[in-house]
């Protein structure tokens, strides 16, 4: 819920109106989340077309209760998408600087109790990955990330790139689920 600067949630049946999670205007420019097992609600906040905005990612409780406003500190993080991964850490698509020509594409994982870089999967520049969006974790330990004309993949136990599995011109895809 992007214009009301905050996340909601719809019935499963999306039968009824999207009930919101957070308070509105809770952070300049939401840009994914993420629920851990002990409830807490991780919000990526990242920059908008006019160039406010925060780049880091809060942290509320069940209620909606801001618990950290800021746990990251990374200058080289702009999220565009945020999934927990299998071993609780936080997984963030980012593209430094956001938007521009040189941006360079990473996914940069966290330690969710105090928001350290742990490390930094960076497609292999041969890759030309860009734009990175969407991310998923899928069987084998892959961690996929949609970007513009590709979908790469990364071995997540060992951090290395594993390579484009989606080629595609025109893609610019903001999602990414794995039908087995």
């Amino acid at each position: 819920m992007r214009r009301q600067r905050t996340i909601g949630a719809l019935p499963a049946a999306l039968d009824g109106k999207a009930e919101v999670l957070l308070p509105e205007g809770i952070v300049p420019f939401p840009r994914g989340f993420g629920f851990g097992d002990n409830g807490q609600i991780y919000l990526c906040s990242g920059v908008g077309p006019s160039g406010a905005g925060d780049n880091t990612i809060a942290v509320f409780d069940r209620s909606g209760t801001v618990r950290t406003p800021r746990l990251v500190t990374d200058p080289e993080l702009s999220p565009l998408d945020l999934k927990l991964a299998p071993d609780g850490n936080i997984v963030v698509a980012s593209e430094w600087p956001f938007g521009a020509p040189d941006a360079v594409p990473s996914v940069r994982e966290y330690d969710p109790a105090t928001g350290h870089l742990v490390r930094v999967f960076a497609p292999e520049r041969s890759a030309a990955f860009r734009r990175p969006r969407g991310l998923r974790f899928g069987p084998g330990n892959r961690l996929y990330c949609t970007g513009e004309d590709h979908v790469v993949a990364f071995d997540f136990r060992t951090g290395s790139f594993a390579g484009p599995v989606v080629q595609l011109a025109r893609l610019t895809g903001q999602a990414l689920v794995l039908v087995p």
